[in-house]
């Protein structure tokens, strides 16, 4: 091959060589800028729900100087208690009796005023149950206790009562997969918005889920919430 010849074929490699590497550089700008075009959304999934389990503890106290008379009136008053339980539909199964706790004023050292009695007794039998329609209604007719002689304490009993919804792991899934579409959804408009196409998913989490009370007056139905954060890539 003559001289001229070869400096031909030298500067069409040379030629090819740079329009590949003009195409290489093309191909990792262009990957460089849409690694950076991505939007971040997120989805929310929310549903209400009635309580499906109560927990109701009854709380009752007594006075009184003679300790074995003291626990004699406590299990009385704890049979009554269980007899209107059960007579208003509730079973063994679902009424616990707690250890009676006695305080002995006595034995406390730092009493200045006069012990008109020495023992006092805190008595609780705690209702958990499934049957939270059915608990509700012997709650409202607890005044009936009253006619045995029986006085609940009210500010403890009032604020232990406690409902739950215990059957949230089942829809937790159903939850998550309305939340993801909604964000999805977001994410579109997102993309139409802009002149983009959405791509695939770069980063998601798995969910922020909360139970909460519809609200102060109605504890027994439940606000049920999950919001999810999508990140997706975008392209021309």
């Amino acid at each position: 091959m003559d001289k001229g010849k070869s400096i031909i074929v030298a500067a069409a490699i040379a030629a090819v060589g740079l329009l590949l590497l003009g195409l290489s550089l093309k191909a990792g700008i262009d990957n460089f800028v849409n690694k950076d075009r991505v939007v971040t959304v997120k989805g929310l999934a929310e549903m209400q729900v009635d309580a499906d389990k109560v927990t109701w503890p009854i709380v009752t106290r007594e006075t009184g100087n003679d300790i074995q008379a003291l626990y004699n009136t406590v299990n009385q008053k704890n049979a009554s208690v269980i007899a209107f339980l059960k007579q208003n539909g509730l079973t063994d199964a679902e009424i616990n009796i707690n250890p009676v706790e006695v305080d002995d004023r006595s034995m406390n050292e730092y009493a200045n005023e006069r012990i008109t009695y020495r023992y006092r007794a805190k008595s609780v039998i705690t209702v958990i149950s499934d049957k939270v329609d059915k608990v509700r209604e012997i709650i409202a007719k607890q005044g009936d206790l009253l006619e045995r002689g029986i006085v609940i304490d009210g500010g403890e009993m009032g604020s232990g009562i406690y409902y739950e919804y215990s059957s949230f792991a089942s829809i937790k899934g159903q939850m998550m997969e309305q939340a993801i579409a909604n964000a999805q959804k977001t994410a579109e408009q997102f993309a139409a918005a802009s002149g983009s196409d959405l791509g695939k998913i770069v980063k998601a989490d798995q969910g922020q889920f909360s139970i909460d009370d519809l609200d102060s007056n109605t504890p027994y139905k439940k606000s049920l919430r999950v919001v999810t954060t999508i990140t997706y890539r975008l392209s021309d």
